[in-house]
């Protein structure tokens, strides 16, 4: 069966913008995280036979992330051990050699896979930026117990803010200092992030199109495909992570996210303040969509004071002030919003960088 091929004849077409999009991704996005992941991207950008397996899945699932994913998936599920042989010995060569032997060999487990999968991140990094909104919203209402409803929830691991440690560089620590799941955060600037703690959490909500079940194994898998196969220590964080959450399962709803937002503020017991949570999950509405999230938030307001933490790019969350940033600023604004009745009190609270990993927090004490 060949291998890739350096020297094939250029791809035409399509499968050359494909070919280039593969070894960008190997070279730029996966080059000095995953030199596993970095050295298939780019076998496969050079193999013309992979390109074509490649091309059979439907257009909008060709993306390296995605294809790679299923691959990984292939090999922790035991279906590609020549492939799962090669990620367990870090050797890229034999790996590059493997995945496109899989590609070509098991072109429609990898369609079928990538047709119903769309890419996974299992981060509670972001815990580190919400959990100090958190608690400041719960604050500024004078609540003393929320109820967690996170948007575009995953596997719904921001619903264990509570539940983490995490210690910021600046010598502060939040949540719980006997959690098996340890997360660490760089302070950015001279203002030291609140140090007061979360209220009682009573409700864990999900909402998302299509929400992962921790304890549905298959699903779980997947998580685990979606993340570097050469990266032991983020996949030991993201099992001690999946277990917390299984222990204590959230509640999910499958669906739209603003149709749904009604069911989920029902479900939080009324003498809780329902606090919205938003990780880079508003991106991907477009801005009718992102004004009709806020009007359910206004409507749900009505009744009860109701919180939303937003951690998106700049410009994205509606009523957020922007401080003058620019969208391509490169960071994200941590975003505290409260509604109550006709009144809306929407402030920028912090910046933030890589997903969670650098906080500067903004707002006074």
């Amino acid at each position: 069966m060949p291998g890739p091929t350096a020297a094939s004849a250029a791809p035409a077409g399509g499968a050359r913008t494909l070919a280039r999009s593969y070894r960008r991704f190997g070279e730029v996005e996966a080059a000095g995280i995953s030199p596993l992941h970095e050295r298939v991207a780019i076998a496969l950008s050079e193999s013309d036979e992979a390109l074509r397996a490649v091309e059979a899945a439907p257009a909008r699932k060709r993306s390296p992330a995605l294809v790679l994913a299923a691959l990984h998936d292939l090999a922790l599920s035991g279906h590609a051990p020549a492939l799962a042989a090669a990620y367990a010995a870090a050797d890229g060569e034999a790996a590059a050699r493997a995945a496109v032997d899989v590609l070509l060999r098991q072109t429609d487990q990898v369609v079928a896979l990538v047709a119903r999968r769309r890419v996974r991140t299992g981060e509670t990094g972001r815990c580190a930026v919400l959990y100090p909104a958190i608690a400041e919203a719960a604050r500024r209402v004078g609540a003393d117990a929320v109820g967690l409803v996170d948007v575009g929830c995953s596997a719904g691991l921001n619903l264990i803010v509570d539940r983490v440690g995490i210690s910021y560089d600046n010598g502060q620590s939040l949540g719980d200092p006997s959690s098996p799941v340890r997360l660490s955060c760089s302070v950015v600037g001279n203002r030291p992030v609140p140090s007061r703690a979360l209220p009682e959490v009573v409700a864990r909500i999900g909402v998302d199109l299509d929400p992962v079940n921790v304890t549905d194994a298959d699903e779980v898998r997947w998580l685990r495909a979606c993340a570097w196969p050469d990266r032991p220590e983020r996949m030991a964080g993201l099992e001690a992570e999946l277990a917390l959450a299984a222990a204590n399962p959230p509640l999910l709803l499958t669906g739209d996210a603003v149709d749904l937002l009604p069911d989920a503020f029902a479900l939080v017991p009324v003498d809780a303040l329902p606090v919205v949570t938003t990780t880079w999950a508003l991106s991907g509405f477009p801005l009718e969509g992102r004004l009709r999230f806020l009007h359910r938030l206004d409507e749900a307001a009505a009744g009860r004071p109701v919180a939303w933490v937003s951690a998106e790019g700049v410009g994205v969350a509606p009523a957020v002030p922007t401080l003058g940033d620019r969208r391509a600023s490169g960071h994200s604004t941590l975003g505290l919003s409260v509604l109550d009745g006709s009144t809306l009190r929407a402030e920028a609270v912090g910046r933030c960088w890589s997903r969670g990993r650098l906080l500067a927090w903004l707002a006074g004490s």
